[in-house]
This record gives C-alpha cells, structure tokens and sequence, in this order.
C-alpha cells in the first residue's frame, strides 16, 4: 500500500495484485484479512476475493489471471504490485509450471485410497529422490508425487525441469522481502486472530459450513476454519478455538518467513525491521 500511495504521488497509478491463497477467496473476507474499502484508501486491487470456495484456486489458475491482469495494468501504463506471501503463487508465475500430463482418474483414485504408510513405501520404491525429499507425513505431496510416476511414467522431478509460462524473463522485477522482527510478528499474530474473532470470524465460518463443502478444498483447510468449525459442533471452547488459531497463525509465520529467507534469489532486498523509507526502497521506480 505505501508504494501504491507513493506513485500515486509521484503522478503514477499503482494497481494491487493479491498472491495470497487465502485472500483468492470470497467466502475468507474475515480470515484472510482481505483489506476492506478503506483499507485499500481508493487503491485499485484485484485478484482478491475472486473465487468460489466451492473451486480450487491452484497455483497455475492463480498464475494465469496474475498475467492477464498484470499485462492489462501494463498495457495502460500503471504499475503492477504483487503482494502475498504465497510462495508457490509467486515461483509460479516468474518460472511456470511443471507441463504434467493429465492425471488417469483410476490410478489418482488408486493412489489415494492407499494407507499413508504403504504410499510413501511406494513412493520410495517409485521415486526414492522424491520420497527422501519429504516427510513421511505430507498427504498430499506424497499423494501427488506417487500418482505422477505412476500415470506418467516419469517423476515428478523430471517434469519439473521442463516448466513453462513463467514471465520472469519478460519483465522488470522490483522485489522486496519484508521480515519482520520475530519477536514483535508473534504477538501481532495473537492479535490478529483475536481481532477475525471480534470481527465475526465465527459466522464467516459457520456460513462456510453450511455450503457443505468437501473437507479437502482449500478454503475448507485454511488457518481459522478448522479450529472455529470445531466450536460449531461442540469439539472446541472458544478459549481453545482462540488458543489454536493464534498457534496455527504463528506456525504459519514461522514457516513463511524460513521459505522467504531461503527460497527466494539472494539478490532480492529483504528489510527485517519494521520502518523503512519506502521511497529509498523503490527509487528507481517512482522517478521513471
């Protein structure tokens, strides 16, 4: 936002583009913490709230209406800011995707009808580089990666190699990387939460509820429904519901910020304190 004021100022339109894959979602306005219209202080923004929860927004459906929107900003002279904290979101729309062959529905089916165990075994047996790659635990990538090498007959790994309709060498990147104080970003995720709670979190999901909507879509996973659903039917207290939104916050923020420090090019800008001139940050930018 404060770059976008910032154009502004400068005599130049700056448009928001959302990559988090939370804030995709209509049905997530609380528990997203999708910026309001005051929020967004006459800023265009796009891409937020634009699914259904009912559909899946993967990472190349995030990434194909990223490029639709950043090439319609672009081609009317304003400037496109991504913001979000999805990383998958971002590495796939600077570097495409994997081009993975349809899935064949009987071995997808097959595959995930497996016990957990007897599917990393699988995989192991399948794809050993894949399988030591991740934890015993993670479902769906093990899930993912088995029903790859079996449907296609290559890894994963190999087909990642061929990734395509990335956009990263088509345009002038401006990154910047913001990790803040760990110690202060801790206590503002207990408060975050506490304030979706005031907010009306609880209907927001109590209406997620009554769609009826399959446990495994995205939207249904997200940080807050599972522990508030869990007061609906009678599972949590909202003392305990609270207690494990704000851990599950916090859980997230600690994985965020290791991916963003290690995932992304050494040469992006990372500023790890909370006050920053935002017209050093981006200099060459507001005086183009």
């Amino acid at each position: 936002m404060q770059l976008a004021l910032a154009l502004k100022n400068c005599g130049q339109q700056g448009v928001i583009i959302n990559a988090d894959s939370a804030q995709v979602y209509a049905d997530l306005e609380i528990l997203s913490a999708r910026p309001n219209a005051e929020e967004m202080q006459g800023i265009e923004h796009r891409l937020f709230g634009t699914w259904d929860g009912a559909n899946a927004c993967s990472a190349a459906d995030w990434a194909n209406a990223a490029k639709s929107v950043i090439a319609e900003v672009q081609a009317r002279g304003a400037v496109p800011i991504v913001v979000g904290g999805t990383g998958l979101y971002i590495r796939t729309l600077l570097d495409g995707i994997a081009p993975v062959p349809p899935i064949d529905p009987a071995i997808r089916s097959t595959v995930r009808a497996l016990p957990l165990a007897d599917a990393y075994a699988a995989l192991s047996a399948e794809d050993p580089a894949r399988a030591a790659a991740l934890a015993p635990a993670d479902s769906a990538r093990i899930c993912r990666s088995l029903e790859v090498v079996r449907s296609t007959g290559y890894t994963l790994a190999h087909w990642q190699l061929q990734k395509l309709g990335g956009i990263r060498d088509s345009i002038t990147l401006h990154p910047l990387v913001l990790l803040p104080p760990r110690e202060l970003l801790y206590p503002r995720c207990d408060l975050r939460f506490a304030q979706m709670l005031k907010r009306g979190a609880l209907e927001e999901v109590r209406a997620l509820l009554a769609r009826n909507l399959h446990p495994d879509l995205p939207v249904m996973r997200a940080i807050g429904v599972p522990e508030l659903a869990g007061i609906l039917r009678g599972e949590n207290t909202h003392e305990q519901a609270q207690a494990k939104g704000a851990q599950a916050t916090r859980n997230y923020a600690k994985r965020q910020y290791t991916w963003l420090n290690h995932q992304l090019p050494a040469d992006w800008r990372r500023i790890e304190a909370l006050d920053y001139d935002i017209l050093q940050v981006f200099e060459i930018l507001l005086h183009n």
